[in-house]
């Protein structure tokens, strides 16, 4: 797709400016509805503000994007008046508002944005200094103040930079034209098989999160699609009003990460629907998916109507703007069940699904249209290459990363997995790897174990050698409730540690519940874990010594 047919697509003048379906934005308690030709209506008319705040081609804009409907207009705002966006992570769980601030600054040194613009109810979150130096609006205060001429970016002009939340390191900004964009946005709409003008995506996903911007938001937008587009807010508050949505509204496409699913389809006995499911596409992906979740989904949720071909467990990263491999529609996932400790090892041996060191890993479905996973072999694990015709074109103002991870038209994912029948296996990041005793061992397939006891709260497990060496294992486990005596748990959570992974565990730090870093998405950002443990930042609910 061409720039120009992606902001024809945008703004409508493919179909002779006007869209059928529209936009429900939940604010505060409420449904705030407008048609999408409303939307591209009040975006036009916000160019001329920009345009007097100093956004013309060739600018960036910094902004935390957020659900609300200022925001969604405000993006193709920018874009109109010539910019390109730069979107900034919101506060990661356990930042403070100096860390936090502090974050800002650093990629405001780098990106030198012609202004910095968030919702109104967010301003809060700059300090009177920080808003001057960075030249702070809200998006409310564009609102009506005119249009000017169009003149977004071109095919190979930045238009995107995608800041991750750092999950694993600092944050990072990929640098997204709108060629790659709108590829993206192609083969996004032939994996999910779409019908014109008649889906209706649900989501609660961050747009400062790639599958919220690009997943979420604008595949629905240049499809024509009904889109209800609640907070992270609210979920967190009630997940429940996940496929509460979905069943009220007849919501047929949606997206989320594998902890969000596990909270979100928790559909007790006495709970209703408001009316059955009819779920085409629910996307899994952001961290890895278990199959343990996707059968309770199904459990939970089939009395409804939701069906196993529904779930789409998928991979990919925001260096290729978003989705790199899919499981194809209407097509259950798949898993091999293999030995944990052979695949901390990088080997792949299929076991009994009983066996004491079994796990399962689940396929993340066949690569996108025109997209090539390299590097990740069929017998054992490797480094998940990828070429795409979305990939981002490198890291904003970041030379030696960018050459550390692209290479020419492919990227590095520096994630590990390994391809059966044409369908890839993600296992993790490299980053969960922790050498001990010069064994490596796979963080994960603890924490995955660890997630199961009861009393441990799902997906708020943590492995980190504590003084670098893998010498010092120790686990962070946020449990459900106070218990009286921690010892049975740390026991059982070490007895698990060693059927996994064979490594002895030598202390387990037990959390009340969000005490954890993560990211927006939900991802426990690990190295934080260790700055913070370094810190005296935590304040342990016990800590038992094991050995």
């Amino acid at each position: 797709m061409s720039s120009d047919a992606l902001w024809n697509a945008l703004t409508g003048a493919d179909r002779s400016g006007s869209f059928r379906t529209s936009l429900r934005c939940w604010v505060e308690d409420r449904w705030e509805a407008a048609t999408w030709s409303e939307v591209v209506a009040d975006a036009e008319n916000m160019t001329a503000g920009l345009r007097r705040c100093g956004v013309r081609p060739g600018t960036r804009v910094a902004t935390v994007l957020t659900n609300g409907p200022h925001a969604v207009r405000g993006l193709l705002g920018v874009w109109l008046a010539g910019g390109a966006v730069a979107s900034l992570p919101v506060p990661a769980r356990g930042m403070d508002g100096a860390e936090y601030a502090k974050q800002l600054r650093t990629i405001c040194e780098r990106l030198r944005p012609e202004v910095f613009l968030l919702e109104e109810r967010m301003f809060g979150l700059l300090d009177e200094d920080l808003r001057t130096k960075l030249r702070a609006r809200t998006w409310e205060s564009l609102h009506g103040t005119g249009r000017v001429d169009a003149s977004p970016p071109g095919d190979d002009d930045l238009a995107f930079v995608q800041y991750s939340s750092g999950s694993t390191s600092a944050p990072k900004g990929c640098m997204l034209t709108p060629r790659a964009i709108g590829h993206q946005l192609e083969l996004i709409t032939t994996m999910l098989d779409g019908r014109p003008e008649g889906e209706t995506t649900v989501s609660w996903l961050p747009l400062s999160h790639d599958m919220g911007i690009f997943g979420t938001l604008l595949t629905p937008w240049i499809n024509d699609w009904t889109l209800y587009l609640s907070t992270p807010e609210r979920f967190t508050f009630a997940p429940r009003t996940w496929f509460g949505d979905m069943a009220e509204f007849g919501g047929t496409m949606t997206a989320g990460t594998n902890t969000a699913l596990h909270l979100g389809s928790r559909i007790g006995r006495s709970t209703r629907l408001a009316s059955g499911l009819d779920v085409r596409a629910c996307i899994i992906g952001a961290e890895r998916v278990e199959a343990d979740t996707l059968r309770r989904v199904v459990d939970s949720l089939g009395p409804f109507g939701f069906r196993p071909e529904s779930l789409m467990p998928a991979y990919g990263l925001a260096e290729a703007t978003l989705a790199v491999t899919a499981t194809p529609v209407h097509e259950a996932p798949r898993h091999l069940v293999v030995d944990s400790i052979a695949l901390a090892d990088g080997e792949l041996h299929e076991v009994d699904p009983d066996a004491e060191s079994a796990t399962a890993v689940v396929s993340a479905g066949t690569p996108c249209l025109g997209v090539e996973v390299l590097g990740a072999p069929t017998d054992r694990l490797g480094e998940i290459g990828v070429r795409s015709p979305a990939l981002a074109a490198g890291y904003y103002a970041d030379p030696a990363r960018t050459a550390e991870r692209f290479t020419g038209d492919t990227v590095r994912t520096a994630d590990l997995g390994f391809v059966r029948d044409g369908h890839l296996y993600p296992v993790g990041r490299i980053d969960d790897v922790i050498s001990v005793s010069g064994r490596k061992v796979y963080a994960r397939e603890i924490e995955n174990a660890v997630d199961g006891l009861a009393g441990v709260r799902r997906g708020c497990t943590t492995l980190i050698s504590a003084d670098g060496s893998g010498r010092e294992l120790t686990l962070f486990v946020e449990v459900k409730r106070r218990l009286a005596d921690y010892r049975p748990l740390a026991e059982a959570v070490a007895s698990l540690a060693m059927a996994k992974a064979a490594v002895a565990l030598d202390e387990c730090v037990f959390l009340s519940r969000n005490s954890l870093p993560k990211t927006p998405s939900g991802k426990i950002q690990r190295h934080r874990c260790r700055q913070m443990l370094d810190a005296g930042r935590f304040e342990p609910l016990a800590t038992v010594r094991l050995g």
